[in-house]
């Protein structure tokens, strides 16, 4: 089996990150780049560089657990309320602007009134809890991805500033993770660059010097104020490559199966805390995938293999507004489009990776139809392989037994009731009998142990 580098599977995953942050793609890369340069300008060391290195790439890795709460306080899209924010200083006219602009927009004016008021009331406590629950759920899931206790730290102290007026904790100085020191400052650097170019940027960031940003830090960045390579190579071809052979020499990770089910396992928590509707979700399609698998008599390599692709099936879903998702209604056109969007955007993110590249079709056809009713494409049974209407069966069962916007979880019972109606047009017969007979014997066993299965899933 080839070599598997963690920086090749992270940098193509951190595309997933800039989706849900309602970033430019590439933007954690571009981090990457700003970032490792300061890191080396100032001397740090081979193994301070390498894990620096994952700490600028998975800076974002908690972002979508606060996306739900955003939509309900400020009654915005996420997506545009974080690209947006992204800009916004400390400065009480800068941030009034912002909120003026970004909260409530589509509501009527009493509504949009009672939640400026609200905010305005509460604004300091909301920024704080939304931040604080970001960067813990980003060093849990960094953890669980087996990272040092130092990119942990880089990315709970993210949102701190150099003079104590950042956020949750209020650290100040040489209090705050050097690792997110750098960070913060990249971040910055690629929003004002992305939108205004390198001069832009280095007017930014000299602004901010000795307020959100350790000076010594921001003069090392300027010392490439005139290195037209250095800016030009972010929007180069080859840039992503480039990011890769950033990571130092000696240190390169390779991994190997059982850490790449790790780092599966971390994104699908990613996708999964977007929404309080699919939490666990993605978790409960692999279960119930490798179910149906067992049943079928896929090999243990096969199942370990289709477990992974159900982990990421519906990585796309992150540059879906929660506005969309947790909707308690029925989606308009526009957003019914955006929906339907998000199997194309699974497939085009897996498909960067040399060592998931083979779960991108999964991602991309998991919502198709074996009579071509289905999207993005309306592929029918002939172009839908057996892998694929295995995880839109275990798939279409979790959604009807796990609670949504409209509607409350309903019993096993009533799921399969519902599927059956469906079998030969949208879900496959084998893979449906197969759940059944795999869900039969797991009710068996949990009887036979005691009543740990869901109450949900009890027929």
């Amino acid at each position: 089996m080839q070599a598997i580098q963690l920086s090749d599977v992270v940098g193509a995953l951190s595309y997933a990150l800039d989706i849900t942050e309602g970033q430019p793609i590439g933007h954690s890369q571009r981090c990457c780049w700003i970032g490792m340069h300061i890191g080396r300008e100032i001397g740090l060391t081979p193994v301070e560089l390498s894990d620096l290195y994952y700490t600028l790439l998975l800076k974002d890795v908690g972002c979508s657990s606060n996306a739900a709460r955003i939509c309900r306080l400020y009654l915005a899209d996420d997506l545009s309320f974080k690209s947006e924010y992204k800009f916004v200083d400390t400065r009480l006219p800068d941030v009034i602007r912002f909120l003026l602009a970004n909260t409530a927009r589509k509501s009527g004016m009493i509504e949009r009134l009672q939640t400026l008021v609200h905010i305005a009331r509460n604004g300091g406590e909301i920024a704080r809890e939304l931040i604080e629950t970001r960067c813990q759920r980003g060093a849990e899931i960094v953890r669980s991805m087996r990272f040092s206790p130092d990119v942990e730290q880089g990315i709970l102290d993210l949102d701190e500033h150099w003079n104590g007026s950042g956020q949750p904790l209020g650290r100040r100085g040489t209090e705050i993770s050097l690792f997110a020191r750098i960070a913060l400052l990249a971040q910055v650097a690629d929003v004002f660059f992305m939108r205004g170019g390198a001069e832009a940027a280095l007017e930014e960031i000299t602004s901010r010097s000795g307020q959100w940003f350790d000076p010594a830090l921001v003069a090392a960045l300027l010392t490439f104020a005139d290195d037209s390579g250095f800016w030009d190579a972010m929007r180069a071809d080859d840039f992503p490559a480039r990011v890769m052979g950033l990571e130092p020499i000696a240190l390169v990770r390779e991994i190997d199966e059982d850490y790449l089910d790790d780092i599966a396992a971390g994104f699908a928590q990613v996708v999964d805390a977007k929404s309080p509707f699919t939490a666990g979700h993605s978790d409960r399609v692999a279960l119930f995938a490798d179910l149906i698998a067992e049943e079928m008599g896929y090999t243990p390599e096969r199942r370990r293999w289709l477990r992974r692709a159900a982990l990421l099936h519906d990585i796309g879903k992150l540059g879906v507004s929660n506005a969309i998702l947790d909707k308690n209604g029925r989606p308009d056109a526009e957003e019914w489009a955006s929906i339907r969007s998000h199997p194309g955007l699974g497939e085009t993110i897996l498909s960067k990776i040399g060592a998931l590249r083979d779960t991108a079709v999964i991602a991309g056809a998991h919502h198709e139809r074996l009579d071509g009713k289905g999207y993005p494409r309306g592929l029918d049974a002939s172009r839908i392989d057996l892998d694929t209407r295995i995880v839109t069966t275990a798939d279409i069962f979790d959604a009807l037994t796990a609670d949504r916007p409209y509607r409350k979880a309903m019993p096993a019972s009533q799921a399969f009731a519902i599927m059956r109606a469906d079998v030969g047009t949208a879900i496959d017969p084998d893979c449906f009998q197969a759940l059944e007979r795999g869900f039969a014997r797991m009710e068996q066993v949990t009887t036979d142990v005691g009543p740990s299965m869901p109450s949900r899933l009890a027929s």
